[in-house]
């Protein structure tokens, strides 16, 4: 034990700074973010609300929270124009129905994003809010314009708040072999697709994965799925040190993966806060998830990686000039993330990022990390370069590709 007179080990000291540093979030950010949309009914709570009240032909449509494999029968006993009726008279709650066929989610979510964007409109020209919320309803209008474009494909989507999205590059339902990308902090639909540094943000990742994969093996059919649809933290505050906000988007993730269509393997690939979100979502996960990679990781929530109680690989990476590595991995009292995924005791197959630069590079075309993600997502593990010449990460595969 240590005296108050003595010097406090290493790990004391940072438990006692993890502590320090959550006391003064908590009284600079006075718990906003959890307050910020208590009492208030989302356009999608609304727009599902519509569709449990709803009918037709003068029969109830089913729950929308029936499971998967019931709202895809459901759905296919339906002619076109009845599936086409429902997208247009429920587009919100059929554009985020795990469940209904892909291709009518993208329809109904581009009516959904339509209708959103006619809003924001209204309010660029609302006396009742300052200069500040025009400019943001100018940009969300914008953004919401570019989300509608025919070419694109928008998986979820939801207006409220910061708001929710996911988009898919590639073909879905033809794909071999399916790829999602899980983001972290500050991730919302104005930040979903960048300009300037897009390869950190979850469009710019997920082009780039898409990209990669189809350059590791053209003849593998893939999709690649940028999906933010959970309510990430905002910045480095409370919600980031604990699992709150992974709480919910767990739920939100399996959901989302046991309402993909066919039988592919899945591979989860999450960055920073997104690999909380995985890592307490690793439990539940459908049998159909075959991997689990994680770049930059405050912590999975779990002391080792059979301890997050999946069948799926857990893989792990780190840049060395990533600042995470600084952030305590421990949990106390619920806050903080647990033990350091890259670090030898934890039991992932810790793996290269040379050239990733930092926290946000890890998705850069021509680093280590793009490639070793490519590599898992088309199932070639033993072209995998692992992080550490005396570590064998692609231990128990043979031959040049495995499904």
């Amino acid at each position: 034990m240590t005296s108050f007179d003595s010097s406090p080990p290493l790990s004391v000291w940072r438990a006692l700074l993890a502590l320090a540093v959550v006391f003064v979030m908590l009284a600079t950010t006075g718990w906003t973010a959890v307050r910020h949309h208590r009492g208030v009914t989302s356009p999608l709570q609304a727009a599902l609300t519509a569709w449990e009240h709803g009918s037709l032909h003068g029969h109830a449509l089913p729950a929308p929270d029936e499971s998967p494999t019931r709202l895809a029968h459901f759905f296919a006993s339906l002619t076109p124009h009845e599936r086409s009726r429902l997208a247009a008279r429920y587009p919100l709650a059929v554009g985020n129905m795990n469940g209904a066929p892909v291709d009518l989610r993208y329809r109904a979510n581009r009516i959904a994003l339509d209708q959103a964007r006619a809003v924001e409109a209204k309010r660029m020209h609302d006396n009742r809010l300052s200069a500040v919320g025009h400019d943001d309803a100018g940009q969300r209008m914008k953004r919401f314009a570019l989300l509608m474009n025919p070419d694109r494909k928008i998986l979820a989507f939801d207006p409220m708040g910061n708001g929710r999205v996911a988009e898919v590059f590639g073909d879905l339902d033809k794909a071999q072999r399916v790829s999602v990308v899980v983001p972290g902090v500050d991730t919302n639909v104005l930040t979903f697709q960048r300009t300037f540094r897009k390869y950190s943000a979850p469009v710019g990742m997920a082009r780039s994965l898409y990209a990669a994969e189809r350059s590791a093996s053209p003849r593998t059919r893939t999709a690649v799925i940028a999906w933010a649809d959970y309510t990430a933290p905002n910045g480095l505050g409370v919600d980031a040190a604990t699992s709150m906000r992974a709480d919910d988007g767990a739920v939100r993730l399996n959901a989302m993966l046991r309402g993909l269509p066919g039988d592919s393997p899945v591979a989860l690939y999450c960055h920073s806060y997104g690999s909380v979100v995985c890592g307490v979502a690793a439990h539940e996960l459908p049998a159909r998830v075959s991997d689990i990679a994680v770049a930059g990781s405050p912590g999975m929530r779990a002391d080792s990686a059979s301890g997050l109680g999946t069948h799926a690989r857990v893989w792990a990476m780190r840049d060395k000039d990533d600042w995470i590595q600084d952030v305590p991995h421990m949990e106390v009292g619920g806050l903080g993330h647990g033990a350091d995924p890259v670090s030898s005791g934890f039991g992932a197959r810790v793996v290269s990022s040379v050239d990733a630069k930092g926290h946000t590079g890890y998705f850069e075309p021509g680093t280590d990390s793009l490639s070793n993600f490519a590599e898992i997502g088309t199932g070639s593990y033993r072209s995998v370069r692992c992080a550490d010449s005396d570590q064998d990460c692609r231990e128990g595969f043979s031959g040049g590709a495995s499904t």
